[in-house]
C-alpha cells in the first residue's frame, strides 16, 4: 500500500513487541494435557543488550513447580498463548513449546522486586521455575478505530467489501 515502509507481516511484529512492553500480560496453557486450560502469566522479555525492543527476545516466566502448568510439562511441551494489548488494540494468538530453563544468569537479569515478592526464599526458593516459551508462530491482529463504521459506509455508499483489504493491512501469521 502507498506509503508502508514495511510489510503488514513486519509492522504487526513490531507492533506486538511494542504492546507486550507496555502489558506483558498474556493467557498461557498447555495442549494436549488434562488441566488444559489458560491462566494469566506475566512475560519477561529477554533481549540482547544491543537489541531493539522492537526485535523481541526470549520469553520467559516465572511459575512455581507446584503449579499444574510447570508440572504438566513432563506430558506435553506444546504451548499456547493469548495477548490482548493493554488498550484493546492488538490480539496475539501463539504457538510454542514450553521449556524449564533456571539458567541463574537469565533469574538473575529478569530478577525484580515484584517477582521477588511471590517467592519466599527468593531465587533460591525451591518452588521457582523458570520457563523458556519458544515461540513458532503468531496470529495478530490490529484493531483499527472505526473500522466497522468505515466498513458499513463503504458498503452502504458505494457497495464495496473492504473486508479483504483491511484483513491483509491488520491481520498477519508472523514468526517471532
Amino acid at each position: 500500500m502507498f506509503g508502508r515502509e514495511d510489510a503488514p507481516e513486519n509492522e504487526l511484529r513490531k507492533k506486538f513487541w511494542k504492546e507486550l512492553d507496555d502489558s506483558a500480560f498474556v493467557m498461557l496453557g498447555l495442549q494436549g494435557v488434562e488441566d488444559s486450560r489458560t491462566r494469566p502469566m506475566t512475560a519477561q522479555v529477554d533481549r540482547p543488550e544491543d537489541g531493539d525492543k522492537e526485535d523481541g527476545g526470549t520469553i520467559y516466566f516465572f511459575a512455581s513447580r507446584s503449579e499444574h502448568l510447570a508440572k504438566d510439562m513432563g506430558q506435553s511441551h506444546r504451548a499456547i498463548a493469548t495477548f490482548a494489548s493493554k488498550g484493546h488494540g492488538l490480539f496475539a494468538h501463539i504457538h510454542g513449546t514450553l521449556a524449564l530453563d533456571n539458567d541463574r544468569q537469565v533469574i538473575e537479569r529478569l530478577w525484580n522486586p515484584i517477582i521477588a515478592s511471590w517467592y519466599k526464599d527468593g531465587k533460591d526458593d525451591p518452588d521457582l521455575a523458570l520457563i523458556r516459551f519458544d515461540t513458532d508462530r503468531a496470529d495478530i491482529w490490529e484493531a483499527t478505530p472505526g473500522a466497522t463504521m468505515k466498513a458499513a459506509a463503504l458498503k452502504m455508499l458505494f457497495d464495496i467489501d473492504p473486508g479483504k483489504e483491511h484483513q491483509d493491512e491488520h491481520q498477519a501469521k508472523v514468526t517471532l
